[in-house]
């Protein structure tokens, strides 16, 4: 077990890293989140200044240039951030626990050699490219097929919903590498390194979302993209196997992201409540608004509990992936109801676009949709209880 030595050096180097992640936050995001919003503006100066922070590669060890962080402080960073900007949160989430995860886990020693050094250093932006059109929560139906050609392969397909997928410098996409079939399952999917400018890479224009619009989501087209053998990430045919052990540590991070929002929105009402007058009385000195207050607080405080128990592995009855989706659920669920008390505690002035509430209300809603729905989360954690 770690000395008290070992972890008092553990928590002094996460304090530190969080309190530069929160100053950068509120110095370099916040001021610019509302512009980004509106613009749907993907922030390339904050992204470089967070690479030139390390931050792009805080879950890689040091020997492939990362920081080689634990996830409970990779966590922390996401919420500081997520407080400024939810939308720069999910470009360095998909990056670091899924895309630069991925090749971690089960690349070759040539594969973390070629792209963990410069996924690291921010040189390359990862991505990952499950869904489709027509496979979102059954993301095993999908249909995108990459066939033999020599010791290569030859991808043909259109994936959806790819974060980062116009602004990316590496994909990890999954395809069929078994025979196209009337109904197809989990097994014969596999993970592939794309990169993105190689010929028959085609993203599609950001969509033009509700929220999270400093993050563009994209199509993405693949016409007789050809790869070598070495872009096969691990083995032919377990590429939906690592897609979901990709998700477990997405979900995390989203659980982090909403636990941001819904801080954000907490400390934004806080501060409305004790300025605004109401009947020639502040808002905070009325019990129903000191109340709902209270409420917004002790559930984002259980929230983020729960988010770094899941972190530690350490939640009781539950496997970890189960745990996963047990933070994910919980945290996004907290982040909508957060913020819609949020925007009522401003009342109209919460309606409209002038005010930071009325973006976090919007950011919230995808947390409860993205990298699994609450109804999927459910499905895991029943699973889970009656293995």
């Amino acid at each position: 077990m770690p000395t008290a030595d070992v972890l008092s050096h553990v928590e002094e180097q996460r304090g530190e890293i969080v309190a530069l992640a929160r100053d950068f936050a509120q110095r370099e995001v916040a001021p610019h989140a509302g512009e980004w919003d509106r613009k749907a503006e993907f922030p390339k100066d904050a992204v470089a200044k967070l690479a030139d922070l390390g931050f792009f590669g805080m879950l890689i060890p040091e020997e492939w240039d990362g920081l080689g962080l634990d996830r409970l402080t990779y966590l922390m960073v996401l919420e500081e951030i997520a407080a400024a900007d939810a939308g720069l949160t999910v470009t360095l989430s998909i990056h670091n626990s899924m895309a630069a995860g991925m090749i971690l886990t089960h690349g070759t020693p040539a594969q973390r050699e070629r792209w963990l050094k410069p996924m690291a250093r921010g040189d390359v932006l990862g991505a990952f490219s499950l869904s489709e059109h027509d496979s979102g929560s059954d993301a095993a139906s999908l249909v995108t097929q990459a066939r033999r050609d020599g010791s290569g392969w030859v991808l043909n397909g259109m994936k959806a919903w790819v974060t980062n997928g116009d602004v990316a410098d590496l994909i990890i996409v999954m395809a069929r590498t078994d025979a196209p079939q009337a109904r197809p399952g989990a097994r014969g999917i596999s993970a592939f390194l794309v990169p993105t400018d190689l010929a028959g890479v085609v993203p599609g224009k950001p969509e033009d979302k509700m929220g999270l619009r400093a993050s563009h989501t994209t199509t993405l087209a693949l016409t007789d993209v050809r790869l070598s053998a070495e872009h096969l990430l691990g083995e032919d045919g377990q590429g939906f196997r690592y897609a979901l052990e990709a998700l477990d540590r997405g979900r995390l991070g989203v659980g982090a992201q909403a636990v941001g929002i819904a801080r954000a929105a907490l400390e934004h009402a806080t501060r409305y409540a004790g300025e605004r007058r109401q009947f020639d009385t502040l808002l905070k000195d009325f019990q129903a608004v000191q109340f709902k207050l209270a409420d917004m607080a002790t559930r984002i405080a259980a929230a983020r509990a729960l988010v770094h128990e899941a972190a530690r592995d350490a939640v009781p009855a539950l496997s970890p992936s189960a745990a996963a989706s047990a933070a994910k659920l919980f945290a996004s669920e907290t982040a909508m109801w957060v913020t819609t008390q949020a925007v009522q505690v401003f009342g109209g002035y919460g309606y409209m676009r002038d005010y930071p509430v009325e973006r976090l209300f919007r950011d919230a809603k995808v947390t409860e949709i993205y990298e699994g729905t609450s109804e999927i989360q459910r499905n895991v954690i029943a699973r889970a209880l009656h293995a």
